[in-house]
């Protein structure tokens, strides 16, 4: 698969982009505010006028998408679907969860394989191929898109269709309630007269220690809005569900003050980067 058509170039979509070119695959990318294409076609991309238009001659198309209606009003409610070439795979990457998987599978042509491949890690860990690709799916399907996906990082095989898109909510849910916890362990700390060095360093020994690390990476991007977007899909799933830490997660983030601001700063546990 050479021809690789790039549905959305946010943060992650243009990392991913990069690391698809410099792994010297042709790519042609669209995204609805069509500026954001601009740093990938420097870099050798072509761009799209629409995304039926990126699909037409694509071997693989990749969406990495906002959220569910976003993927499908540009795969489905575009006409893109329709403009692809007969048994194109499809990669979902976006974090939509298993029930809009399924939505969307059954939106599609007949005999286009969907796999769900929701990615772990960062905008840094894109450029350099080190995602962790969570993929569901058909295991033809899944097997045809694996050498691709390998570029990006390890793919890790998850079973039948959504459960790909099923453990990113796992995850995503352990991520968002370990780093609103370090942020309340701080306020903690800040209540009680302990220097926020000190208390970072020892939470970063303890069981917090992934989310320490999380809250003071440099190279990680997780807009708020986009954190409080997946601990809403979670909660989806969970109707009734007696999950009060999720919940007052999901509550902190639907009101932090910057919602495109990275999750970290919720924590205070680094610098804040300078809002442009």
């Amino acid at each position: 698969m050479n021809e690789i058509a790039l549905l959305g170039t946010g943060t992650m979509g243009t990392a991913i982009g990069r690391r698809l070119l410099a792994t010297g695959q042709r790519l042609t990318v669209w995204n609805r505010t069509s500026g954001r294409t601009a740093p990938l076609v420097e870099a050798g991309a072509r761009a799209a006028g629409s995304p039926a238009e990126a699909v037409r001659n694509a071997d693989m198309v990749i969406t990495m998408l906002t959220d569910a209606v976003a993927v499908r009003h540009t795969l489905v409610d575009s006409g893109a679907a329709l403009a692809l070439r007969p048994g194109t795979p499809v990669a979902e990457m976006s974090t939509i969860g298993p029930q809009a998987v399924a939505e969307l599978a059954a939106l599609l042509p007949a005999g286009v394989p969907l796999v769900d491949a929701p990615v772990a890690g960062s905008a840094g860990a894109a450029e350099t191929g080190r995602l962790v690709v969570l993929a569901g799916g058909e295991e033809a399907a899944v097997e045809r898109v694996a050498p691709l996906l390998e570029t990006l990082g390890t793919v890790r095989r998850c079973g039948g269709s959504g459960r790909g898109a099923a453990l990113k909510l796992v995850l995503n849910t352990a991520l968002v309630t370990a780093v609103t916890a370090v942020a309340d362990a701080l306020a903690v700390a800040d209540a009680v007269g302990v220097d926020r060095r000190t208390a970072v360093e020892a939470l970063g020994t303890g069981p917090l220690g992934g989310a320490v690390a999380r809250a003071t990476a440099t190279d990680a991007a997780f807009a708020t809005a986009l954190a409080a977007k997946d601990a809403r899909l979670a909660l989806d799933v969970l109707g009734d569900a007696p999950v009060p830490v999720l919940r007052a997660a999901a509550s902190a983030l639907a009101a932090a003050p910057h919602p495109q601001d990275d999750i970290a700063r919720l924590t205070g546990a680094a610098a804040p980067k300078e809002r442009k």
